[in-house]
């Protein structure tokens, strides 16, 4: 399996990174980004792109992948409507189009958020941004579009979050993080369930497309525990 990967550097992307790089079956993995993963591996290549809107000059190399995990994200904290949209939905849909052009049999897996409201209603922004992207993702002519809804991650194996009030939350729980995660293990992920959860449903499907914690515990977990 090849697997192309964007946002490699975030959070999530640093633990479906580690997880493609350990797994068996995927051959090659290809980060897109504007900055290097700082990832070393005989399974990587590196393609810095700074302009992700624009990806004309770059397109004869994202073809003839099995799997994209798009793992760019970002907080909604103190932007307006018109901005988040532009780089949320915007960026994903234009990165998302090509792909879908240039690789009819690829699976996508796009990480989107707890709360994310499909019925684009929701008087929240960022949840009513993140439903028209999600509902705009399942229209495209992939082999497979597959939505992940997580809420609280553990960063696991070293892996740190970008953003800082993420970090001050996570220095502050990590005592409590584990005992949380093992009582509640369908609501608390980790990075490594949820890279897992993302090879799984590209190997074997999902029964429905938009996955919520509880869904991607139970393709993460069974991996995991065999890992």
């Amino acid at each position: 399996m090849k697997v192309l990967l964007l946002g490699a550097t975030g959070m999530v992307g640093q633990g479906a990174l580690r997880e493609c790089l350990l797994a068996e079956d995927v051959s090659e993995v290809l980060t897109l980004g504007r900055t290097p993963s700082g990832q070393q591996h005989p399974k990587l290549r590196e393609l810095i792109h700074a302009d992700l809107f624009d990806l004309d000059a770059i397109e004869g190399q994202l073809s003839g992948f099995d799997a994209c995990f798009f793992c760019i994200g970002m907080t909604s904290a103190g932007m307006d409507e018109a901005t988040y949209t532009r780089l949320t939905l915007d960026l994903t849909l234009a990165v998302a189009k090509m792909l879908a052009r240039c690789n009819p049999r690829m699976s996508f897996v796009y990480i989107s958020g707890a709360g994310a409201d499909s019925s684009e209603s929701s008087p929240t922004m960022w949840k009513r941004v993140r439903g028209r992207l999600e509902n705009a993702l399942q229209r495209l002519p992939f082999k497979a579009v597959f939505i992940f809804r997580p809420n609280i991650i553990q960063p696991l194996h070293g892996i740190r979050s970008r953003t800082v009030a993420y970090r001050w939350f996570y220095t502050l729980t990590r005592p409590l993080l584990p005992l949380l995660r093992a009582l509640m293990p369908n609501s608390i992920l980790s990075t490594e369930i949820v890279g897992r959860a993302m090879l799984a449903v590209v190997r074997d499907g999902a029964p429905k497309a938009v996955l919520e914690a509880a869904d991607i515990s139970a393709f993460g977990l069974p991996a995991a525990s065999e890992g």
